[in-house]
């Protein structure tokens, strides 16, 4: 068994350092130069493994598999053994720029692990032969003996043998808004990853203090490497919009098939024609019924909707999921920077006078201090003069805006949100002068500093958490400055009371500098003077609150999920409008999904709005337990941990801002703003485009079947083939390409979020539809086919007939496309003339085309076609007045049948 292996499942965050070592073969002193390269030849370099990727041409040719572009290369082929070339080459064409639009639109999912991969250090401080020396990152193995300090990348996952007042920033992996302490001794074998206080993690980073650890695990192998293995290992669903069209192709396509191979049947039975003519017709036949628009119709209004939604702030790196977003019904997000700003925040101040409220967000120090409703200025509340006054000397970060204006924290979090209370209250460090500090450590859990005032005292400022303060203290700061005897009961009932709103607490005191030896240790922090305490908290976004209420309204589920403790979580939950108030929070921790089997998590999924505590493994649990009950499910996250989720859900979003790379690669959207009120807004344009695709797919099927039909009925009768296969396929073309694309940009219909979110089984065809398709492929259809006869019972030639049939097909086409834009109410109206400029741009450039198609020397020599003149048009134009007309009434008798 490998050295990796045994101390794997020696769990080393629950074993004593020294059993660690014997386990991994190595004392303190570290590895020998040889015994390290051994080693690297037995688990193989600090790297994550290379995944294997399919080559560009292999993705390429991925975008012809499709049962109808099938049938399209099968027609190609077929003309190329009669020797039909240009036919061919149309064909083959129309096939091919299907495919390129798709290749150069697709996602790049596959970036995500290299995103990963960025994470890890570059070079290490490892104890070799006795030296500390730097080597490179690659090289470490199990055994090696590290050492890390402030600002460093941790190189490897690693069991701690000493800690100096090490805290560790893990949000990236853990979900914890806050860095983690770091303490030497074990914990329960049970425990979960942001519970391991014992180990570091590779990938994350030293926010405080110094540590040696030694290594136990590399490459694959670590915490980030069996994300990477998640993110490989999950499938990808496919959006409801592809499900769909992918049903709607296959019925299709049998339908084609078996339509032409009755053609086949009929017109060597009944007409006795030979094999050339009835094959040049069967083809005619498959290429009119194939709506090989379809994807590029498709793909461009996703990608349409794509440039509004970054627009919108929510760039899209995988057209699906336009559409998608759209059908989505439950969003599962994580607290820490996505439904909160991970800034930490001091939200209240308690004395043993009177309770203050500080307003504001984040590191910005632009918000008031309070009392009662009211300012509350330092001169009049030396309470509060006090507290602040040891906050800003008893810390050591800062605060700073960027160039952008954006304010960010130099040093600990949580000092941060002291600093900025300190600003907003007014508080200055002006003239005041460090003597000596008691750094933070786990084992004391406070920091302590020897301060001269400006006006000569000296006086030791101490902060840290409340219960260790309180053992220190015997007296607490009253009215006036005054010394009270210190009521410890009063300060733990204010402790509780600001944790169970979610709050983290720290507290402060004070006493005089007992000499003058500018000295400080550990020993001189008792006798201690109580000041308060404050309540900091990572505080939500308060788009977030409006961006949720109008989720619930649009009747999608907002659940969370966060590696946070379980109380935290709950108070923001509550605080967000994700439970209702009054209303009893069902939370669920990693522990409570530990013991649960996969059919008890499915059971309880959807009533649980709350989990706390989670890992990946965990998130991806819950995502599929919620799709296994038909859920569309998007899941947002900011750290590496959420990486697999991401990929698993319908639709990934990720933080563009805070989140990691690894994120960002795994997603489908990237928020350019961090704001979960983009996410509200990408909804409602997700279910926009999705009514503009099903109004594009119900004006374009018509096109097909018109076509088909037309065919169909030649060969009954055995009449000439009234439109040719390049015939056919011109109009498809200029169709799809100009009066499709119209109704991309259509606006959204009133009242889109006041409904519920679409059924995934429900057809994008639905029975109205596929009514009103019916009708108007007939209509357009027979008229085609009317006039091509009326112009050859006038004595027409070929060339004019068929022209004029494309001219009628086109036409009827525009009349059908005002019927679209209003499905479901009359279209015979002012204003549908009005709303869309693209619709009369678009018509423009179709009617161009048109001219070109009749008119142009070389199109005629491509196409077969010819001049047509005034009556011809006029004749093209009366049927298609009337194809609106009667497709019209087709809509009345629709919506006066909808209510029975």
């Amino acid at each position: 068994m490998s050295l990796a292996s045994t101390v794997l499942d020696l769990n080393p965050y629950a074993q004593p350092p020294d059993a660690v070592l014997t386990a991994l073969d190595v004392d303190a002193s570290g590895l020998s130069g040889a015994d390290a390269a051994r080693r690297l030849d037995e688990v193989g370099p600090n790297r994550l493994p290379e995944p294997p990727r399919a080559s560009a041409v292999v993705r390429f040719l991925r975008h012809f598999d499709d049962v109808l572009i099938y049938i399209l290369l099968a027609a190609a082929v077929l003309k190329a053994f009669l020797g039909d070339w240009v036919d061919f080459t149309v064909i083959l064409v129309v096939a091919v720029a299907n495919a390129v639009v798709g290749f150069l639109q697709e996602g790049q999912a596959e970036r995500a692990l290299d995103g990963i991969r960025t994470m890890l250090s570059l070079e290490a401080t490892a104890l070799r032969d006795g030296h500390w020396t730097s080597v490179d990152a690659d090289l470490l193995v199990p055994g090696d003996v590290v050492r890390v300090r402030s600002g460093d990348k941790v190189p490897a996952d690693a069991r701690l043998l000493d800690a100096t007042n090490l805290q560790v920033e893990e949000a990236a992996l853990t979900g914890e808004s806050v860095p983690s302490a770091k303490d030497v001794a074990p914990v329960g074998s049970d425990a979960g990853v942001g519970d391991r206080s014992s180990m570091l993690f590779s990938g994350t980073i030293v926010a405080a203090g110094t540590g040696i650890a030694v290594v136990t695990a590399t490459g694959g192998g670590t915490e980030i490497g069996r994300i990477q293995a998640l993110v490989a290992e999950v499938d990808h669903l496919d959006t409801p919009l592809k499900q769909q069209l992918d049903r709607l192709g296959t019925l299709l396509s049998r339908g084609i098939l078996a339509m032409a191979a009755l053609m086949l049947v009929i017109g060597r039975v009944i007409h006795d024609w030979d094999p050339p003519e009835l094959i040049s017709a069967a083809i005619g036949f498959a290429v009119a019924a194939v709506p090989e628009g379809l994807p590029a119709l498709v793909t461009i209004t996703l990608a349409l909707g794509v440039q509004q939604m970054a627009r919108r702030n929510a760039i899209t790196r995988k057209l699906p999921a336009v559409e998608a977003l759209g059908s989505v019904t439950t969003i599962c997000s994580d607290k820490t920077g996505t439904l909160t700003k991970n800034e930490m925040t001091a939200r209240t101040v308690v004395t043993a006078v009177r309770t203050y409220g500080v307003e504001g967000l984040g590191y910005e120090p632009a918000g008031r201090v309070t009392s009662d409703g009211a300012d509350a200025p330092l001169d009049a509340h030396d309470d509060l003069a006090a507290l602040v006054r040891a906050a800003a000397l008893c810390n050591d970060a800062r605060v700073v805006a960027d160039e952008a204006g954006h304010w960010r924290v130099v040093g600990q979090p949580t000092e941060g949100a002291l600093t900025t209370l300190a600003l907003k209250a007014g508080g200055s460090t002006d003239g005041a002068q460090r003597l000596a500090a008691v750094p933070f450590e786990s084992a004391n859990k406070f920091s302590a500093t020897l301060d001269r005032l400006p006006d000569g005292e000296v006086r030791v400022h101490v902060l840290g958490a409340p219960d260790r303060l309180l053992d220190r203290a015997t007296t607490q700061r009253g009215h006036a400055g005054t010394s009270e005897r210190l009521d410890r009961a009063r300060w733990e009932a204010a402790v509780d009371e600001l944790g169970a709103q979610g709050l983290r607490v720290l507290a402060a005191a004070t006493r005089p500098a007992g000499s003058s030896r500018p000295t400080l240790e550990v020993e001189d922090l008792d006798g201690l003077e109580m000041l308060g305490v404050v309540g900091i908290v990572d505080p939500p976004r308060p788009e977030a609150v409006a961006a949720i209420a109008e989720c619930h309204r649009a009747g999608i589920a907002v659940k969370m999920i966060t590696g946070d403790h379980v109380g935290t979580a709950v108070a923001i939950a509550r605080e967000l409008g994700i439970v209702a108030p009054g209303e009893q929070v069902e939370a669920l921790t990693g522990a409570d999904l530990e013991a649960m089997t996969q059919e008890e998590l499915r059971t309880r999924v959807q009533d649980v709005d709350v989990y706390a505590r989670t890992s990946p493994e965990h998130k991806i649990r819950i995502v599929r337990a919620l799709q296994s009950h038909r859920e569309v499910v998007a899941m947002t996250g900011d750290g590496v941990n959420d990486a697999p989720a991401l990929t698993r859900a319908d639709v990934g979003i990720a933080m563009g801002i805070k989140g990691t790379e690894a994120t960002k690669d795994a997603a489908e959207i990237v928020l350019a703003d961090d704001n979960f009120a983009t996410i509200e807004r990408a909804v409602e344009e997700g279910r926009r485009i999705y009514d503009n695709i099903r109004k594009s797919v119900v004006f374009l099927l018509p096109t097909n079947g018109a076509q088909s039909l037309v065919i169909l009925v030649a060969v009954l009768f055995g009449l000439a083939l009234p439109l040719s296969p390049v015939q056919i396929l011109w109009v498809n073309l200029v169709t799809a390409v100009t009066l499709s694309l119209a109704l991309a940009y259509e606006p959204a219909e009133p009242g889109i979020m006041d409904r519920p979110p679409r059924s995934p089984s429900e057809s994008v065809l639905s029975g109205r539809s596929l009514v009103l398709v019916v009708w108007a492929s007939l209509l357009i259809g027979g008229a085609t086919l009317g006039v091509y006869l009326l112009e050859k019972q006038l004595g027409a030639g070929d060339g004019v007939a068929q022209t004029s049939a494309v001219t009628t097909l086109v036409l009827g086409q525009v009349a059908f496309l005002f019927s679209c834009r209003f499905l479901h109410r009359s279209s015979l109206t002012p204003r549908v003339l009005v709303g869309n400029r693209v619709v009369w741009l678009a018509v423009g450039v179709l009617l161009l085309l048109q001219l070109v198609f009749a008119y142009a020397p070389f199109m005629h020599d491509w196409f077969e076609s010819a001049p047509i003149g005034p009556r011809d048009w006029a004749l093209s134009a009366a049927t298609a007045v009337v194809v609106l007309l009667v497709v019209e009434a087709v809509k009345a008798v629709g919506r006066r049948r909808r209510p029975r």
